[in-house]
């Protein structure tokens, strides 16, 4: 009898848990090392200097990438990565929304609020025009626009299935932001200090243009605690735009033309997630913490205990992002594709300057 047709008292319980279990093992403990090596070089850079200049999230995704490009992990080392590159930044995530209050919420003013809605919008339609003047397919040029303007790999996933995108457009398109998700991480900060922005006018940067919102944190945490809250609270107005605009294009879908992925390969995301599958449970939890917070039901003396844990897990998580980057996927996409990414990223990052010095944050 096949085992999904076993009868129950045969199964076994437990075994299929164990046996997934352990093999998160080897990757995790992967992870975890990377990990260990960041904090050694941070505390070096302590040492030798006085103070860290680069942040141990910034230094595991280095030292991941760097990893990566040298060797590619096989089979065996991948279940544990890719746990840690997307659960344990979940539950990061999840525990960082206890550090932000309603109170915090609402300091962001109107203003702030309706910005980043004015934003999402604005880098959508440059990012889908640059696509199209660039001689992209509509179905490719929305997923550019899209993973870039909301957030990343998780916008791109949800709009592929309801515009019927080719499943070869949405891997090259997830491709494009797990590598420049990175290179925004990095370069980002010293823009910031270039430009010599505020911890809030920074944070707002942050949460507009970072594709992910455990890479805002990595990104913010260079200029401080100030930035990290407004990044995180910008880049959660952002990710909820997600809902509207996949409602939005269910609506225009049938218009895009017969680009789709059933006239050539006949490859597509058929399946469109449900309603609540667009706001992702970690995004839920975090609203949830932030609820608890501004309730006082979290006791203040577990804050500091959730806020390091929230470190750990983002730290183990960035690791784990730099060893699942290869950057010779760049080399091996083509040139107006690269094109469209980079300029879509250049446009959203300046309508998001420009808000910033609309609105006078300081």
């Amino acid at each position: 009898m096949p085992p999904d047709t076993a009868a129950p008292a045969k199964a076994v319980p437990g075994k299929p848990t164990l046996f997934h279990v352990r093999s998160l093992m080897p990757g995790l403990a992967l992870c975890i090392a990377v990990t260990s090596l960041a904090f050694a070089a941070a505390s070096a850079e302590v040492a030798l200097f006085g103070e860290s200049w680069i942040e141990a999230l910034v230094l595991a995704i280095l030292i991941g990438t760097t990893l990566r490009s040298l060797w590619t992990p096989s089979a065996r080392w991948q279940p544990g990565i890719a746990f840690s590159a997307k659960i344990l930044l979940e539950v990061a995530v999840v525990l960082l929304g206890a550090s932000v209050s309603a109170a915090t919420i609402l300091s962001a003013g109107p203003a702030l609020l309706l910005g980043i809605a004015g934003v999402v919008a604005l880098a959508l339609l440059a990012g889908f025009i640059i696509g199209r003047l660039l001689g992209l397919p509509v179905r490719m040029a929305v997923l550019v626009a899209c993973g870039n303007a909301i957030c990343g790999n998780s916008a791109i996933a949800a709009v592929a299935p309801v515009i019927d995108a080719h499943s070869d457009d949405v891997a090259a398109s997830i491709a494009f932001t797990a590598v420049l998700g990175v290179a925004v991480v990095l370069g980002l900060p010293l823009l910031g200090i270039g430009l010599r922005l505020s911890g809030v006018q920074y944070g707002a940067l942050a949460g507009l243009t970072v594709y992910a919102v455990p890479q805002v944190i990595a990104a913010a945490a260079p200029l401080g605690t100030t930035a990290v809250q407004v990044g995180t609270l910008v880049k959660l107005v952002r990710v909820l735009m997600l809902g509207p605009v996949c409602l939005l294009l269910s609506l225009l879908a049938p218009r895009l033309g017969g680009e789709g992925a059933a006239t050539a390969t006949g490859r597509s995301c058929p399946i469109r997630p449900p309603v609540h599958h667009l706001v992702p449970w970690f995004i839920q939890g975090f609203l949830a913490m932030i609820a608890l917070r501004s309730l006082d039901v979290i006791p203040q003396t577990i804050l500091p205990s959730m806020e390091h844990a929230a470190t750990l897990l983002t730290v183990v998580s960035m690791a784990a992002l730099g060893l699942g980057v290869d950057v010779r996927t760049v080399a091996r996409a083509g040139g107006r594709v690269t094109a469209a990414v980079v300029l879509s990223l250049l446009s959203l990052g300046t309508i998001s300057l420009a808000l910033i010095r609309l609105i006078g944050l300081t």
